[in-house]
């Protein structure tokens, strides 16, 4: 008994079922359900194409059994049942489910109507002629391989892909928790897409989307609008609508028919009509008198005969709605990247497909110079050989053995193994003075291309074009006519006007959580109050910039990193006033270690505007707005910052305004934006303010001579200052006391140019937030401590202060643009 209980081990149920299914997960999301990025090809569909490669079964050769095919698949690297098999090579073979089939079917291998396909006993298949182009130069090194199921055989990783595949036909598929569906994509749209990025790695989704303007579907149909495909290729996700094409033809006698010739992707014919019928005999459509399929191999026709007394054009939009000649499409582009599986958008997709292509080709190139140098090393050893001819034959005829013959060459004229035996294997008739010229032309030929080869290997933008010319040559070949017409349709509306114009609220916590909120949110109180919670924070969190703008304004993301992003407004989710918000990085492509310092919207990238950058070790410098209107979705560097300093803050600056900079021990500098020269987007600056140890910068205001200096402290204590105290001064000196700082009031953490009609937002690091108005904050001298505009409790100190301007406070310009940009 007791040696039976040693045997048993005992395990957490619940660790054990978690275990269990994390693994189930994780096998189907990479062996099974997603795509690879690189051929956009899920295992199974990998599998067939290499089978059939294997066996032979390329486009000029007969057609062999289908079952032949699935049971090389299932017995040597697919461990499924054989329908499973079976299914994914007939959709292969459907000219109605893949744009461009890769397999070429013989046989019955269904319907558009939903007839399934026959057994596979009677149906026949090959490759198609473009999935040659997947397996090309596969035996030339170009992919890695690894074990089958059982061990016994080896199987791609990926294919060659030499075709953009994943975009081309697309995929579908649902793991555990996830799912993916691309749609299919016109061929040469694509590769001209590729070709674009493969010039331009900047270039952005919408500037791809003037070669690639939305999917193709193998059926036709119509897309309706551009917003869902531009949604779907800068975020990899969107929805599309599809409608079905139609027209109307009116006979001689005026009586109208409704022609039908091409319904949406993955819509079943057969149930399409039965779905019409059923709506004319439940008489939620009424004017129909006949309803016929008159469909053959030459296209598809839906003839739906319409009563006199009907308008055929009402008729029709009836049934766009309630059925499905209009659906919409849900795009999903997931695949797999390095084995893990990511959302992509457009530019993305094409990057990894790019990268992949520039591996096989170098990997190719390898293989071809390891295959030249290995023939040049023999060619050396004959060319030995003829140059010694009668010393040669004099030792081979001398020698007892092969190997006393072979170990005789080798050491008389130091020749390697493969070339001694390279000589004895040499007949008689290469020692003519012919084939000597042969050998001696072969040998400066694989010279040459060696150095062809070598040269390729060493330039990245010759591997390039080597992808370019193969592509256009591909294009070429396999290029056919867009099939899906994308329409602007009636009423159509772009993303941008379905979003409301509206002044907002953005607030960015100090951890990178980000939130939009309509600017009433908050009310105005009196100053001294114990405000109200304005968002939801960690202990360790709490909100660092908080500002207003208009929805459809651009936000210019500036990192301590000195990197900038860019989003707009709309883009950031709406949320209550006490959520948290979401991750910036959800947003943003940002380093782990980046945290965002200042947030510009700007509404447009004008030419006479700059920004004024600060750092918290006193650098500042000024760069055109216009340098920054094309920023890549990875972000761009806008200033190179000095080891062990970080960007405090940018501005938005006409060119010739007046600055004030602060610091945290109460220092303060006032001088001509002028003072700092131009400078390009990668400039690192030059010296604002020069502290003293332990201070930074903590404030940077635009100062205006009818504005105040705010400063807040740490404490919650506060002063508006006349900037008229604040002499200007040249920049680089330690600059004059703003403010006088003691136990009681903290160090100074905010220094702010304010005006009287405004309100001023105070936050503190815990979220609990005080709107008040400017002209409730007393006057002060430099000298000055201030009063108490925040009480707060032990441990809390003030985080954030940021001016907020009321409709009742704006001027009459601001009015009016925000106006203006309403009534768009």
């Amino acid at each position: 008994m007791s040696e039976s209980n040693s045997r048993v081990t005992e395990v957490n149920i619940g660790e054990e079922m978690q275990t269990s299914f994390l693994d189930y997960a994780m096998s189907v999301i990479v062996s099974r359900a997603l795509p690879d990025v690189r051929d956009g090809l899920k295992p199974v569909h990998r599998r067939i194409l290499h089978a059939m490669n294997e066996l032979g079964m390329t486009p000029d050769k007969p057609y062999r059994k289908s079952a032949r095919i699935v049971g090389d698949v299932i017995g040597k690297f697919h461990p499924h049942g054989d329908a499973a098999v079976y299914e994914t090579m007939v959709r292969m073979a459907q000219d109605f489910n893949y744009r461009y089939m890769l397999i070429d079917g013989h046989g019955n291998f269904g319907s558009v109507d939903g007839d399934s396909a026959a057994a596979m006993r009677y149906t026949e298949a090959k490759m198609s002629k473009i999935s040659m182009e997947l397996v090309r130069d596969i035996k030339k090194d170009t992919i890695d391989y690894q074990d089958n199921y059982d061990g016994n055989e080896k199987e791609p990783v990926v294919l060659p892909a030499r075709f953009p595949h994943l975009l081309v036909n697309g995929a579908s598929g649902i793991a555990v928790g996830m799912a993916t569906n691309i749609p299919p994509h016109q061929l040469g749209e694509v590769i001209d897409g590729v070709l674009a990025l493969s010039k331009n790695p900047d270039i952005t989704v919408s500037e791809l989307m003037e070669y690639i303007p939305g999917p193709d579907f193998p059926t036709g149909a119509k897309i309706l609008g551009h917003s869902g495909i531009k949604r779907a290729y800068e975020t990899g996700r969107g929805s599309i609508t599809l409608q079905a094409n139609a027209h109307i033809e009116e006979s001689k006698t005026g009586k109208e028919t409704i022609i039908i010739t091409e319904i949406p992707y993955q819509v079943n014919k057969a149930r399409l009509i039965e779905k019409i019928a059923e709506l004319v005999r439940e008489k939620k459509i009424e004017g129909i008198t006949d309803l016929r399929d008159e469909s053959d191999r030459n296209g598809m026709r839906i003839v739906i005969e319409v009563r006199k007394d009907t308008n055929a054009k009402v008729l029709l939009n009836n049934l766009y709605k309630q059925t499905a000649m209009q659906t919409s499409f849900g795009i999903n582009m997931l695949a797999l990247v390095n084995g893990r599986p990511e959302v992509l958008n457009l530019k993305e997709c094409l990057s990894h497909y790019l990268a992949h292509q520039q591996e096989v080709i170098r990997r190719r190139t390898e293989f071809e110079l390891r295959k030249a140098e290995a023939r040049a090393h023999i060619l050396e050893g004959l060319r030995i050989a003829l140059d010694h001819i009668d010393a040669v034959i004099s030792l081979i005829r001398g020698s007892k053995t092969t190997e006393e013959a072979r170990n005789g060459l080798m050491e008389q004229f130091h020749l390697s193994y493969d070339q001694a035996q390279a000589i004895l294997d040499m007949r008689l008739q290469r020692l003519t003075g012919l084939e000597r010229d042969k050998i001696e032309e072969e040998y400066q030929e694989l010279t040459a291309l060696i150095k062809e080869l070598k040269d390729i290997l060493a330039s990245d933008e010759r591997i390039l074009d080597i992808i370019r010319e193969e592509l256009l040559e591909i294009k070429e070949k396999y290029n056919d006519e867009r099939r899906t017409e994308i329409t602007v349709g009636e009423n159509h509306i772009e993303d941008e006007d379905l979003i409301p114009r509206q002044n907002v609220v953005i607030t960015v916590s100090h951890r990178g959580y980000v939130k939009r909120m309509p600017s009433d949110t908050y009310r105005s109180q009196r100053r001294g109050g114990r405000g109200i919670q304005g968002m939801g924070t960690n202990d360790d969190d709490f909100v660092e910039h908080l500002f207003t703008t208009s929805s459809h304004h651009t936000l210019l993301f500036f990192t301590n990193k000195g990197k900038v992003y860019r989003l707009k407004a709309y883009e950031i989710p709406e949320q209550k006033r006490t959520a948290k918000g979401i991750p910036v990085i959800n947003l943003l492509q940002i380093d782990k270690d980046e945290e965002i310092s200042t947030v510009i919207p700007v509404k447009e990238y004008r030419e006479d505007a700059y920004l004024f950058f600060v750092t918290k070790q006193g650098i500042a410098k000024r760069t055109k707005l216009s340098e920054f209107k094309n920023i890549r979705r990875g972000g761009l560097f806008a200033i190179t910052i000095r080891e062990g300093d970080e960007l405090y803050g940018v501005r938005l600056t006409n060119g010739s305004e007046q600055i004030i900079i602060g610091t945290k021990q109460g220092m303060a500098i006032h001088f001509h934006e002028e003072d700092v020269r131009f400078m390009g987007r990668t400039a690192a600056g030059v010296k604002a303010i020069t502290l003293e140890k332990d201070d930074e910068v903590i404030g940077m205001a635009i100062t205006d001579p009818n504005q105040d200096v705010l400063m807040v402290t740490a404490k919650g204590f506060g002063k508006r200052t006349p900037i008229s105290e604040f002499r200007t001064q040249n920049r680089g000196g330690k600059g004059l006391k703003a403010t006088t700082l003691t136990e009681r009031t903290g160090e100074l953490v905010a220094l702010r140019s304010v005006s009287d009609d405004i309100d001023i937002m105070i936050m503190t690091i815990h979220g609990v937030l005080i709107r008040i108005r400017a002209d409730e904050i007393s006057q002060y001298s430099r000298y000055a401590q201030g009063v108490t505009l925040i009480r707060v409790d032990e441990g809390e100190e003030v985080s954030t202060v940021a001016p907020v301007y009321t409709p009742e406070s704006e001027n009459e310009d601001e009015k009016e643009e925000l106006e203006d940009e309403t009534d768009e």
